[in-house]
């Protein structure tokens, strides 16, 4: 269980907003997050992961608490043990499709697994100025799940990739979503696509 009870001043083109989400997330569901532009999707997860700091609140799971705002508890990215696909996708331009997953994994069998999965076996030894816009969406969201995180924050993962490999890939998605567990959070402008996963909806803003 990770549950979430946090405030964040946001700066919006009005003024002043607050974002505010008080929720519990059960384990191993896949909850897609809506609501409009600028409302504060991508500034939630990044509270999530510990990159930025809510102004109030409390943000624990069942074995640790992550954030809480009154105890002066805030743990760094590193000790949260997340997957997060970002929307620039964040990949290393010097390393390869191989060598990003073996950076992020030991596992040879888990990373041949994930390459298959994202159908990018015959780019493995290319760097990122060598892929398609698709191709290094889809490696950034190999790479985020490469830890095997039980909290994977994904900020629209799937926005590069035509109607055919994303119908594909969300399939495919959903078994290593369960093979390892995984709480999964996806923000997407359209909540459409992922009917087929998803077990669980918020609305922001």
């Amino acid at each position: 269980m990770i549950a979430v009870d946090i405030e964040k001043k946001l700066k919006a083109y009005n003024g002043q907003q607050v974002l505010q989400v008080k929720k519990a997330f059960i384990p191993g569901s896949i909850t897609r997050i809506t609501g409009p532009s600028g409302a504060g999707k991508t500034t939630f997860l990044k509270m999530l992961a510990g990159l930025i700091t809510p102004d109030s609140g409390i943000i624990k799971t069942r074995n640790s608490t992550w954030f809480d705002a009154t105890q002066k508890i805030n743990l760094p990215p590193q000790q949260r043990h997340i997957g997060f696909v970002f929307q620039d996708y964040a990949l290393f331009p010097n390393m390869t499709v191989k060598q990003h997953l073996e950076y992020a994994t030991t596992d040879a069998n888990w990373t041949n697994r994930l390459v298959t999965i994202g159908g990018l076996d015959t780019f493995a030894d290319h760097k990122p100025n060598h892929l398609s816009g698709g191709q290094q969406q889809r490696l950034a969201i190999l790479l985020a799940l490469a830890i095997k995180p039980k909290l994977l924050l994904m900020d629209e993962p799937f926005s590069a990739l035509d109607l055919k490999m994303k119908s594909a890939l969300i399939k495919d998605l959903q078994m290593l979503f369960t093979a390892i567990g995984a709480t999964t959070l996806i923000v997407s402008h359209n909540p459409q696509e992922l009917d087929s996963i998803s077990t669980d909806a918020l609305e922001i803003g």
